[in-house]
């Protein structure tokens, strides 16, 4: 059975590549009927945000991402938290230490940054020197048992030799073990560093496919090699290309949002959030780019998957959430958006009427975050028109013709909805001898206060009579 885990720290919001690796792992598993597990990496300490836990498991849950194994919910691989397993590294950490795979290292962090900017000066890459290496054992031993601070570092191999890593994306890939330093693998503090205790957990979980992104393939060396010191077999490895600005630098929060959490409160759709997720840098053989879950899990592949990085495309993630959004029921829409309008002085509006104008919205709206904007249309009793090209449009003098006439014509008729404004602005358009975009423009002015907007013969039905007279009076007006 596949089992692929997804192992963020809880060091804050979950970022969109993030959400990518989560999904291409989710989406492998339950298209070979395997396992997704849920690990906390949380190892560091010092970089903790409390909730972050529960912010990240509710966010795979907004995202429709289930999990199989993991914190609270159980598995037989447990416990999920790295902090909880501090005993279990540390067996693995002396097993290596007993084969000689590894030492102790004394040295300050005085000594190594004084290190690091002399092998600089001389341009330098800057690495540990492995002078505590050099120790005989037994005084390793004694200086450990005394109690003095040390951290633990595995062996790199003094003959540099070639680690080849068979990519599931990249296929072959390679890298001389000379690049290499002599890493950290179990802090002065107790806790393991990320290249330790994701070797020994992947083992432990059974994990058979690691996902993870591009900027990790350097570290694959060390991880090879510590699955050689403890006899183990590596998992398959995929490692996912970079998610890029327009600039084609890397995704950050200097240049816009990352955090799935800002895209969720902007009212972007979680499916349409992850149909788009899923294309940055994977594509269907038959390159449609709009697909629900069924189908990605269904189409999925990593030999599909592009190793070079994929542009995050704002405007194209604003048309797929429109697409989404447009197909949505009615009850559906209505149940996403009262959040965002239980915000705003709207909420206490009658559900019945709120439904009508988010109905009349639909077509239109780009994301839900929008919503109590544009509902300004339908409750404000006294709206002003701001616009420049509204203002003069009105002021013309066949605009004021056509307002007149258009107040005359509803004053003789009982009631104004979308079965009849068409005959009452036909009977305008006779008595004024104005058509075309001189007649409706003034019309769609004075009730909307906007060029483009919602079906004028909805609008004329949602406010009726009494209130489009009303508009055109403070149109006529200006």
């Amino acid at each position: 059975m596949v089992r692929l885990r997804f192992a963020p720290s809880p060091t804050g919001f979950l970022h969109v590549g993030g959400l990518r690796t989560a999904l291409f792992c989710w989406l492998y598993s339950r298209q070979q009927s395997g396992k997704f597990i849920f690990r906390l990496e949380d190892t560091d300490q010092k970089r903790l945000v409390v909730g972050a836990e529960r912010d990240l498991i509710r966010t795979l849950d907004w995202a429709g991402i289930e999990i199989d194994e993991g914190p609270g919910i159980g598995g037989g691989y447990g416990p999920y938290r790295q902090s909880e397993r501090l005993e279990i590294y540390g067996q693995h950490v002396q097993k290596l230490l007993d084969e000689d795979h590894a030492y102790p290292c004394f040295c300050s962090s005085e000594r190594l940054d004084k290190l690091r900017d002399e092998q600089r000066a001389k341009g330098e890459t800057p690495c540990y020197d492995r002078l505590c290496r050099k120790l005989k054992k037994a005084e390793s031993v004694q200086r450990v048992a005394s109690g003095e601070n040390h951290v633990v570092r595995m062996k790199i191999p003094e003959n540099p030799e070639t680690i080849v890593l068979n990519d599931l994306i990249r296929h072959s890939v390679t890298i001389e073990t000379s690049q290499t330093e002599d890493q950290v693998i179990l802090k002065s503090d107790g806790f393991p560093t990320y290249h330790l205790a994701v070797v020994v957990d992947d083992h432990l979980m059974q994990i058979t496919h690691v996902v993870r992104g591009e900027e990790w393939l350097s570290s694959f060396p060390k991880h090879l090699l510590l699955y050689r010191y403890f006899g183990w077999d590596p998992p398959e490895f995929a490692h996912l290309p970079l998610i890029l600005n327009p600039d084609h630098s890397k995704l950050s929060k200097r240049q816009g949002d990352v955090a799935v959490e800002d895209f969720r409160d902007q009212g972007i759709l979680a499916e349409a959030l992850v149909n788009f997720i899923s294309l940055l840098g994977w594509s269907p053989a038959d390159d449609r780019e709009l697909l629900t879950l069924t189908e990605l899990i269904e189409e999925f592949s990593f030999e599909r998957v592009k190793k070079s990085g994929a542009v995050f495309d704002r405007e194209k993630l604003n048309w797929m959430n429109q697409q989404y959004i447009q197909k949505l029921e009615q009850h559906d829409l209505f149940r996403r958006v009262a959040p965002f309008v239980a915000k705003t002085a709207y909420g206490g509006q009658d559900d019945d009427l709120l439904k009508k104008a988010i109905n009349i919205l639909q077509p239109r709206l780009l994301n839900l975050a929008e919503t109590p904007n544009l509902l300004s249309l339908f409750f404000d009793e006294n709206p002003q028109a701001t616009d420049p090209e509204v203002l003069a449009l009105l002021k013309e003098e066949n605009s004021k013709k056509v307002l007149a006439e258009f107040i005359k014509q509803l004053e003789t008729v009982k009631s104004l909805n979308e079965e009849n404004l068409g005959s009452v602005v036909t009977n305008v358009q006779t008595a004024t001898n104005i058509k075309g975009k001189e007649l409706w423009m003034p019309l769609r002015y004075a009730m909307t206060l906007e060029a483009q907007g919602p079906d004028l013969k909805l609008i004329a039905g949602f406010f009726g009579r009494e209130k489009c007279m009303h508009l055109a009076q403070i149109a006529y007006e200006l």
